[in-house]
């Protein structure tokens, strides 16, 4: 039983946050080989609109093997950014992958994130698939500790599925170079290519739709 009644919803928009802001974890899933024991990989990810996280992962490894057989996963990642290792925030997501079919639509939108990924795309034994969290174990540094139900994770309603290409379309035109590229704008904040790394910005609440995306970039 997962007890979080005292989790305010900053924490779960905390996590959403650090989740967004790094590209790889450690991925555990069951061993089909080895009866069920854990199996860690470490594999790029990508958060989509609604939370959940995006894979690509080829069918001849031995994750994809394992959650073919027991979809019942978890992924843990951690601020990139902090040497202190045992003080810094990181996340574990709890739940269940399983083959996405939408393939073109969600390599349009993760390969702007990961481009050296076209290698790999382009090979019919990737695939992608999506790991829906059922719960999330946030530490947000030292005491602040979570458990977080998939409930309160749960992505506030918004439009900006919809509405991110025309955005990044309108907000890249005659972009200077030097300014870098928009690359993603979700309801927590929007992702910046520059210099070869993506640089994540946060806004300070979730936003609802594309005109107040626009209005918080502009300002």
């Amino acid at each position: 039983m997962i007890t979080d009644n005292s989790t305010p919803p900053t924490t779960a928009l905390a996590a959403r946050q650090l989740l967004r802001a790094h590209r790889y974890g450690a991925l555990s899933t069951l061993s089909k080989k080895f009866d069920g024991h854990p199996f860690g990989s470490i594999t790029p990810y990508l958060v989509d609109h609604d939370g959940s996280l995006l894979i690509l992962i080829s069918a001849l490894a031995e994750h994809t093997k394992n959650i073919q057989h027991d979809p019942r996963v978890s992924l843990i990642t951690h601020n990139q950014e902090d040497p202190h290792i045992q003080t810094q925030g990181r996340l574990t997501v709890v739940g269940t992958a399983s083959l996405d079919p939408e393939r073109a639509a969600i390599g349009k939108r993760y390969l702007r994130y990961f481009p050296e990924a076209h290698t790999y795309y382009d090979m019919p034994d990737f695939q992608f698939y999506r790991i829906v969290p059922l719960a999330l174990r946030y530490i947000g540094g030292f005491g602040d500790i979570h458990w977080i139900k998939a409930d309160r994770y749960h992505v506030p309603a918004n439009t900006l599925a919809a509405e991110e290409d025309a955005l990044l379309g309108q907000l890249n035109a005659g972009r200077p170079p030097g300014q870098g590229m928009l690359i993603g704008i979700d309801c927590d904040g929007y992702d910046l290519r520059l210099d070869g790394r993506t640089i994540r910005h946060d806004f300070l609440t979730p936003v609802p739709d594309g005109s107040q995306a626009l209005a918080l970039l502009k300002s």
